[in-house]
């Protein structure tokens, strides 16, 4: 009897989700491995057949939606240092894999059963919000200050920090926002703006997070440059190449990041 080359068989994958927001896959899980392994993001990412900003993309928002630190940066030492899992990086990937053999063992019992269904089903696939914001963060609604058009929202994220955004009123409301619930709020890495000494400068942004330069990535046109903040979130900015050059940004200098509430976006968990 020769074997049916379209017989029917069940795959799947497993995601970590934090809030609704994805954290990874199995893909973001290999490149946490990779850093344990090598103990380099460089290295690291041609293990996994990466970009090195695509690498460092992926741990900025990891780092965001875990709520602490998976990877850290070390400095000095005879190597001049290099890049590590946290304890935390080190119990995620450990579970993971856990998980995922698992889930595999599921579903290939379940494929086994797949043989009784029939040719034609109907295919339900979930949709996954895809957004072109740099800056995505999950947290809590803390506080909801109604007016008569705009609702001002304030929403605690990763490290104790706060964004404050401006919405209409009609969107709180069909959002279903409440302080206490969940929410994530995005900005355009183009809607920050860097300050390198704003101690006594008067802004109208509402939002000024203080933070290190851990990453700058120069180009032709623009600089693309990675703010850490206080207790592990890292925030995005793009500036054109002279204004990065007028400020003669490096890594390890301290700069503050502004933006106006206006420009954070709100949404919640689907």
């Amino acid at each position: 009897m020769v074997a049916d080359s379209k017989a029917l068989a069940l795959e799947g994958k497993v995601w970590m989700t934090v809030g609704g927001r994805q954290l990874g896959g199995s893909d973001r899980v290999a490149l946490l491995a990779a850093i344990a392994q090598h103990g380099s993001i460089t290295q690291a990412a041609k293990a996994v057949h990466m970009s090195y900003k695509g690498a460092w993309d992926a741990i900025e928002g990891m780092n965001n939606l875990a709520g602490e630190p998976l990877v850290e940066r070390l400095t000095g030492g005879k190597g001049g240092g290099g890049t590590r899992l946290t304890p935390r990086g080190l119990q995620l990937v450990e579970n993971f894999r856990l998980i995922e053999r698992e889930h595999r063992m599921f579903i290939e019992h379940l494929s086994r059963q797949s043989h009784a269904l029939a040719d034609d089903f109907l295919l339900i696939q979930t949709m996954k919000m895809k957004t072109s914001a740099r800056n995505q963060f999950s947290g809590t609604v803390s506080a909801i200050k109604r007016g008569a058009v705009n609702d001002e929202v304030t929403i605690d994220i990763v490290g104790g920090q706060r964004l404050v955004a401006i919405i209409t009123r009609d969107s709180t409301d069909s959002l279903g926002l409440k302080v206490g619930g969940d929410a994530f709020a995005l900005v355009k890495a183009s809607s920050v703006i860097i300050a390198t000494d704003a101690d006594g400068a008067r802004v109208s942004a509402r939002n000024q997070l203080s933070g290190v330069i851990t990453r700058l990535v120069v180009g032709e046109v623009n600089a693309d440059v990675s703010i850490t903040l206080p207790g592990g979130g890292v925030l995005g900015a793009t500036l054109s190449l002279e204004g990065s050059q007028s400020l003669a940004l490096k890594e390890g200098m301290t700069v503050t990041a502004l933006f106006k509430a206006s420009s954070v976006i709100v949404g919640v968990p689907g």
